[in-house]
């Protein structure tokens, strides 16, 4: 018996959807009409013979088959676009030296690096993950290549790829006092997300106490989730587990923060457009609603 084949359309409509929270969202984003979505859903719902959404005048929800092909469709969808990269890219081929800020992607960059070592095989990426000015130094020292990093307002040097908002986070069960000092964890000064929610609470008129200090990221992130206290991270780096709080929680807006590309010279530009674009476009999906900056500089 042979089995029907599923439409890439189809799945990337329905991964849409649910991700966005519903079809004008979903249309939204992959410049389609409403209509058309609704098409596409419907059909693969007809080829698998299941419901994936249930749907009321106010509400959609994923169903348990719905559940079950999500799984299914993301690696469906990885795969589709990992194939189409290989063959329309360039092979790009050398060794870079890249330094990234820890911040970054700091839970998904293994695996986006595991991705990308598969469309490009013949590129060699020796990456070394720190923080900021620690990587700035070793760039200027030429230790490193490359470095992705934070870009202060003012800096013209470097390249804008990214920009993301700075996010409060905290675990589900963690009480925010009314009157207390905020409990707060955060790396070591001078830290521009320490600064930025330090001087935000000091405008709020709200009092504060750093309850732990780590060296690294992954300490903070792991304070916040044991709920020693509230953090300030970048929205790329939130870990699962964790809540984000604003200013329904009394707390203060942080603004964004700007990444941006140092180093490039005419010689390595040709071996990082390739990581830099992958890099943005995992972003990209795994943050639609805020557009990487222009790659062209």
């Amino acid at each position: 018996m042979s089995l029907p084949d599923l439409e890439i359309d189809a799945l990337r409509a329905f991964v849409t959807v649910a991700e966005a929270g519903g079809f004008t969202a979903a249309a939204e984003r992959l410049g389609r009409t409403q209509s058309a979505i609704s098409v596409k859903i419907k059909k693969l719902e007809d080829t698998l013979g299941r419901r994936v959404f249930e749907r009321t005048s106010r509400s959609l929800a994923l169903t348990h088959d719905g559940e079950l092909l999500m799984g299914y469709a993301r690696r469906l969808l990885d795969l589709n676009d990992e194939t189409v990269r290989r063959f329309a890219e360039p092979a790009a081929e050398g060794e870079l030296r890249l330094g990234v800020a820890e911040y970054f992607l700091s839970d998904h960059l293994p695996h986006v690096l595991r991705r990308f070592a598969r469309l490009h095989p013949r590129l060699h990426i020796d990456v070394r993950v720190g923080l900021c000015g620690d990587l700035v130094s070793a760039l200027d020292s030429g230790e490193l290549d490359l470095v992705i990093s934070r870009r202060d307002a003012g800096d013209n040097r470097g390249r804008g790829i990214w920009t993301e908002p700075m996010r409060w986070v905290a675990a589900p069960g963690l009480e925010i006092p009314d009157d207390g000092p905020l409990p707060f964890c955060a790396l070591p000064a001078p830290c521009v997300f320490r600064n930025r929610g330090l001087a935000a609470l000091g405008e709020a008129g709200r009092s504060w106490r750093v309850v732990y200090t780590s060296g690294s990221v992954m300490g903070v992130q792991a304070a916040v989730r044991a709920g020693l206290g509230v953090a300030v991270l970048s929205e790329s780096s939130i870990p699962e587990g964790v809540r984000r709080l604003g200013v329904e929680d009394g707390l203060p807006e942080l603004g964004n923060v700007e990444m941006a590309i140092f180093g490039e010279t005419p010689r390595n530009r040709r071996l990082a457009e390739p990581l830099v674009g992958f890099i943005l476009d995992s972003l990209s999906t795994m943050h639609p609603a805020r557009p990487p900056l222009a790659l062209a500089g």
